[in-house]
């Protein structure tokens, strides 16, 4: 089966648990790089990293890298792409991408470069003044970072943090990504007793029990790569039934919690289609006086803060009363993600540890006690 390099996007922070996400699940020769990791492997490696892989933003196919410094190189290097090996001669191929310290800093006019050059290979190929573009989307990317020039095939068509359940989300949802990470670092394995005091929508707890059972984030979703008759429609069925025989089936303890009832009933709503509605016990708890459910657990949160409350005052005065009320809580390890850079101030105790993460386009830390 014909190999190829994959490059996975990454929220800035998350490269290191990405790559070693990626060597988990077996693939080959992986490198971890700034905002992603690259692999390698075959059309059983695209199918299992789109559907099993929980912080990673996207799955590409790397076609090219060549030297852009004008736009007749970015043409010819484009050109020169054995595009119709994946597109037909009916495929959508728009194209996105961005340049950053590069010759070519009009991304637009690269835009329009990158689809022309395209279009006229793929029309060459196919005998066509005109291409219809009718078919199924093979969303192309390109890159130009200080003159060279990378060009990548999508085939993950919508984000990897929609992971299909979430029909409706609250104020200010956390990406399904990122609430995997946090998971991830707070080593959470379905062993302990898990939970999210400030629930939400009940991203970090539906990302929990998805990681506790070990199942695979994207089995209730699809990809663009499935549609595209490059590749066998057996290797996303092989994938998908190879996934749910290695999921885990055990007894869980994952509490998520929140002091307003209208989260909480989106949450469940979330929860149930996830499919681990079962596994995750809902509560209308105050976190501030709320007493600790056990003895000793893991609690992992993104607590509101000012830019969401819209009252920075408002958050800090939450962090004061969650330090008093968790001072003596030695019990518990605890993840706390907040953008307030006073934070471990107004909470009172200065954090173990400190990861400087993205939710959004917002720099937060993720504070470790």
């Amino acid at each position: 089966m014909e190999q190829m390099t994959f490059c996975a996007p990454t929220l800035f922070g998350l490269e290191g648990p990405v790559g070693t996400e990626a060597r988990r699940l077996g693939f080959a020769n992986v490198r971890v790089e700034d905002r992603r990791v690259c692999f390698d492997g075959d059309a059983h490696t695209l199918a299992k990293a789109n559907l099993c892989l929980r912080m990673a933003e996207r799955v590409m196919i790397l076609l090219a890298q060549f030297d852009a410094r004008s736009f007749e190189e970015l043409y010819q290097g484009v050109k020169a792409i054995e595009l119709e090996r994946f597109i037909p001669r009916d495929g959508a191929f728009p194209v996105k991408g961005y340049s950053l310290s590069s010759t070519l800093h009009s991304v637009p006019d690269c835009q329009s470069i990158v689809k022309k050059a395209a279009v006229d290979r793929l029309g060459a190929k196919y005998g066509l003044t005109w291409l219809p573009e009718s078919g199924e989307t093979y969303p192309l990317r390109f890159s130009i970072l200080k003159d060279r020039c990378e060009v990548f095939l999508d085939t993950s068509g919508v984000s990897l943090h929609k992971r299909g359940y979430r029909a409706v989300g609250n104020e200010a949802p956390l990406h399904e990504t990122m609430a995997a990470a946090m998971v991830e670092l707070a080593k959470y394995r379905g062993k302990e007793f898990f939970w999210d005091p400030f629930c939400g929508s009940g991203t970090i707890a539906v990302d929990a029990a998805l990681l506790a059972k070990n199942r695979a984030p994207g089995l209730n979703r699809g990809f663009a790569a499935e549609k595209w008759d490059c590749f066998d429609p057996a290797v996303w069925r092989e994938e998908r039934e190879a996934a749910k025989a290695r999921e885990f089936h055990g007894e869980y303890r994952i509490l998520a919690s929140d002091i307003d009832p209208d989260s909480l009933a989106i949450a469940a709503a979330n929860a149930k289609k996830a499919g681990v509605g079962g596994m995750i016990e809902l509560r209308q708890l105050d976190a501030t006086k709320a007493s600790l459910p056990c003895d000793a657990g893991v609690i992992v949160c993104n607590p509101p803060y000012g830019e969401r409350m819209g009252e920075h005052a408002d958050a800090q005065r939450l962090y004061r009363a969650l330090g008093k009320h968790w001072r003596f809580a030695d019990g518990w390890k605890k993840l706390i993600l907040s953008s307030d850079p006073e934070f471990e101030y107004c909470y009172g105790k200065r954090a173990e540890k400190k990861r400087k993460l993205y939710n959004g386009r917002l720099q937060c830390n993720l504070y470790i006690y």
